[in-house]
This record gives structure tokens, sequence and C-alpha cells, in this order.
């Protein structure tokens, strides 16, 4: 079984995703770490994020076993990596691994911004994960002040804005609900029942 989870940024989708794996006994892969992989590896080797050919390259050649998770959610790589999705050739050397791993068995979950549309259109259970932007940036500051960040909550709001206006203006797999996915607004919801509403949706579509 495939579990398709998309939605912007800190719209909780990465826990969500983690939670239901575990629930299931599913393999659980949040595909926002590979554009993030890509992206420190280009910064690491001050290379412009925005460089087709060195992105294209580095994401053919990408062993994400190589990076540690809070590395790759620092505040700079965020913004580079939604500067590097947004290049096809990047999307497409990756697309083989994400598909790759939507079959393994028993059942996989995949969070990200296209699985739903593109990487497993496929699968059985779709949950496009949202909120308001005023929220999302409230977590995600709250997230960053525990990691020691130094941003404010307003510039964290902005940072969401420009992602999603980024996110949902791209030319290929741009950020969009699939026509047979369940919307679920996690505005006012905490982590738990986040997780019992996906649970039912993941129910009603075995």
């Amino acid at each position: 079984m495939i579990i398709a989870i998309d939605g912007p940024a800190a719209s909780g989708k990465g826990t969500l995703a983690k939670r239901l794996a575990a629930h299931y006994g599913f393999h659980c892969l949040d595909t926002g770490l590979l554009y993030r992989a890509v992206a420190l590896s280009l910064l690491d080797a001050g290379v412009s994020p925005s460089d087709r050919a060195r992105a294209e390259a580095t994401a053919k050649a990408l062993d994400l076993s190589r990076f540690a998770e809070a590395a790759l959610k620092a505040p700079k790589v965020s913004e580079a990596a939604s500067i590097v999705s947004a290049i096809p050739e990047v999307r497409a050397a990756l697309l083989a691994y994400q598909k790759d791993f939507a079959a393994r068995q028993p059942g996989a979950v995949l969070d990200g911004r296209d699985i739903g549309t593109v990487i497993a259109p496929q699968a059985e259970a779709k949950i496009f994960v949202t909120a308001s932007p005023e929220v999302r940036a409230r977590r995600r500051f709250l997230e960053m002040q525990q990691s020691g960040g130094k941003l404010s909550e307003a510039e964290v709001l902005a940072d969401i804005r420009r992602r999603d206006e980024r996110d949902s203006s791209r030319g290929i797999a741009p950020l969009k609900i699939a026509p047979d996915a369940h919307l679920l607004d996690t505005t006012a919801m905490d982590a738990d029942a986040v997780l019992r509403a996906a649970i039912a949706i993941v129910e009603n579509s075995r």
C-alpha cells in the first residue's frame, strides 16, 4: 500500500508521515530531504542552488545517508531547496529513487509536494495536509528556537509565503492537491488529532 502525503512547508506532513508509517509498519520517506541534500551539497561547494548543471549532477550522485537531518533543516538550506526543487533536471534525477521507494513492501508512506500527483498517482490513500500560513510559521519558529535559530517569527512567515508562491507556481510538478486527495486542515488540530483523522482516511481508502 502507498500513502501519499502532500502539503506546504510546516503543515505537519512530516510528523504525520512518520507516525502513520509507525502505526502501519510501513517504510517512510520525507522526499523534501532529497532536495535539501542536493541544496546543502551545492551550498557546501560554494555553488549557487540555481546552477542547473551542477544541481543535476549532484542529484544524480546523491547519497542521502551522508547527511544529518538537523543540518538539512537549517533555514539557509530550506530556501535553497525550494530553488533546487524547481529545476526540472533535478526532479527527473530524483524521480526513480522516489518511485522505487514507493514500491517497497509491505507499504510506504511518502511526504512531499507532488507525491499524489507525480510520484505515486496510483497511491491508495492520498492526504493533502495544510494549515494557515500564520500557524505554520508559528510551528516552524518554535521548532527553530529549539535548535538555536535566529530568525524572527515575522521572518519565518515571510519565508513560508515565498516558498508557497514558488512551490505553487513552478512549471514542473507544482504544489497542488490531487483530485482524489483528502484535504486535512491542521490549523486547529494537535498532532494526535491529525493522526486519528489520517488513520480514518487511510482505513476508508483500503
